[in-house]
């Protein structure tokens, strides 16, 4: 009962998300939020970063940053997609009907979103390592990370329980692999 009440309140909410809240601004912008690419650069800086300002603690702090996102993206993907098989709603519905797909709809499942997992991950890793040192950072990583799970959901190729999972499962694991890494990960000490 409960369940099917909340997967209810799940497509309602993709609804609206998906179908309601579009403007034409957001749907040039939110189709390349959530591309890789689109974030290479800021990658790039913060391998550049790290390096240059942290050194032996920047290259342990992208190494369990490195591991946040891949164990992050191997639960994800691997794990819990596999065995769960949820459609991804651009799968369900028919577009342009009952969906607004902007981007190509994927082949794998939907349930967890492995884009929430993995920028959650690295935001909340961010947050506990480089937080410590930048506080300002905090906010603009999570933002960053939720403005691309919301991107997920506005798309068309995910639920908004999807995101959710993806989310928490992004934090868990950053909280692990923070946790087990503290040893080697004194960014603190260090003066930028």
């Amino acid at each position: 009962m409960i369940m099917t009440e909340l997967l209810q309140w799940d497509e309602q909410m993709f609804h609206l998300i998906n179908g309601g809240w579009h403007h034409p601004f957001f749907d040039a912008v939110l189709p390349l939020l959530r591309n890789p690419y689109t974030w290479f650069p800021l990658y790039l800086f913060l391998l550049s970063f790290l390096l240059l300002n942290f050194k032996k603690q920047g290259i342990y702090c992208l190494i369990a940053l490195a591991l946040t996102v891949g164990v992050s993206d191997a639960l994800s993907s691997q794990l819990i997609k596999k065995n769960v098989r949820r459609a991804r709603p651009c799968k369900v519905y028919d577009a342009p009907a009952d969906i607004h797909l902007l981007v190509s709809c994927g082949s794998g499942y939907s349930f967890p979103s492995s884009h929430a997992a993995n920028h959650f991950s690295m935001a909340v890793f961010l947050c506990l390592t480089l937080g410590r040192v930048f506080r300002w950072i905090k906010i603009p990583l999570l933002l960053w990370a939720a403005t691309i799970g919301f991107a997920q959901v506005y798309v068309g190729v995910h639920y908004p329980l999807d995101v959710l999972a993806g989310s928490i499962l992004g934090c868990l694991t950053a909280g692990a692999i923070y946790w087990l890494s503290q040893k080697y990960l004194t960014l603190e000490n260090m003066k930028p």
